[in-house]
């Protein structure tokens, strides 16, 4: 059988500035060769670097014909040892450097800014936290975008500006949840040319009591001077109702503390969710601030893309390739095999000929061949 090997020459342009952490006596396989075989292993369900090995020797004379593999598969100990050295960030760097030459980004597009934590990872025997990383998802593209780990002794306030730098987000909507809500993140959001939705909450207490405060009054003058939109949707016996209001009046803005202080600062909005399932209902009041002057309708949908991030990325990471159960925790292994999920998640989901959810693609590319080069030539 002839394959293309195409998608194999393009991810060695892409991740060729990765140094090799190994020293010279102890290469006896290629560093690009590792790197293919366990890109394609986890696309296939390797959770593991015993299952990545697994994978290569059943799946040798496929990968043969477009690796040397001069000595064979690798051990996964060998496997292990690569990516537990291997440099995360020049990793990361070279992540983002793909995901720049083939994104194309629409103007007006939803970039989802979330962290999540990899609850396995940590190590007690040597006082090592679980990691956590907070990562960019594009909704219309369905790419995540880049990912950076939190350093530990701090949070997603410090690795959200080093992501959002990273990103050409020139015409885009980035939406934060409320540890994103930050004057100098804003700015730096309007200094890259693009716009910003931001859950407000008792972090920024003067600013969120005074926008709960002006939506307060607000509906004791039935909402003069606010925009209106609602939604109903309805599905596995609950019903969900949202309704939003936006104002962008003067008469309001005139009492919001250090309003000045936050760059491009346009909208004021108020989401009221009330979820009903058989005889429990409840009801949640959300508020955000916005740089765009659109209106209720553009901005619940927003709100509600930002949400995609956590449905689409990281439930899937959790159900269809179990990240929260992964006990690789040494040295990088933990951040770099996140890198290599999110690098298959990015290629199963733009591949579109098999009409099936994640898990069964992986299933499908591990059992066909084919299938799998189908999955690689997607996006490499």
């Amino acid at each position: 059988m002839c394959l293309n090997s195409e998608p194999i020459a393009n991810i060695g342009e892409h991740f060729s500035g990765l140094e090799d952490p190994r020293v010279d006596r102890t290469k006896q396989h290629m560093l690009m060769d590792i790197l293919v075989i366990t890109i394609c292993a986890v696309i296939c369900g390797a959770e593991t670097w015993v299952d990545v090995e697994t994978f290569g020797n059943a799946k040798f004379k496929w990968l043969k014909e477009f690796l040397e593999l001069p000595n064979g598969i690798p051990s996964h100990d060998t496997f292990g040892r690569v990516f537990n050295r291997l440099d995360a960030k020049q990793f990361e760097r070279c992540f983002l450097s793909w995901i720049q030459a083939v994104s194309g980004l629409l103007p007006g597009q939803v970039i989802a800014i979330d962290g999540k934590t990899l609850r396995r990872s940590h190590d007690k025997g040597i006082g090592k936290g679980a990691i956590h990383m907070v990562s960019a998802w594009a909704l219309e593209n369905q790419l995540i975008l880049g990912q950076l780990k939190v350093d530990e002794k701090s949070n997603e306030i410090t690795a959200i500006p080093k992501l959002l730098k990273a990103l050409a987000l020139s015409g885009c909507i980035v939406t934060i949840d409320a540890i994103g809500c930050q004057k100098e993140i804003a700015k730096q959001i309007i200094d890259q040319e693009a716009d910003y939705v931001l859950a407000l909450k008792e972090n920024q207490a003067g600013l969120f009591t005074a926008v709960a405060d002006l939506f307060e009054y607000a509906q004791e003058t039935d909402f003069a001077d606010c925009d209106y939109h609602k939604t109903i949707d309805k599905g596995h016996g609950r019903i969900e109702i949202r309704e939003c209001w936006t104002t962008s009046a003067p008469d309001y803005f005139a009492f919001l503390p250090n309003r000045s202080a936050w760059s491009g600062l346009q909208t004021i909005i108020m989401i009221r969710a009330e979820r009903r399932l058989e005889q429990k209902t409840s009801v949640d009041l959300r508020y955000y601030i916005s740089s765009l002057s659109t209106g209720a309708r553009h901005h619940l949908k927003t709100v509600r893309n930002h949400w995609g991030i956590e449905n689409q990325v990281h439930w899937v990471l959790d159900v269809a390739f179990r990240e929260d159960d992964s006990r690789v925790r040494k040295e990088n292994g933990p951040q770099n095999l996140a890198i290599l999920r999110h690098i298959a998640l990015n290629l199963l989901k733009q591949e579109t000929t098999a009409k099936c959810g994640i898990k069964a693609k992986r299933l499908k590319a591990g059992w066909d061949e084919n299938y799998l080069l189908k999955v690689l030539t997607g996006l490499f």
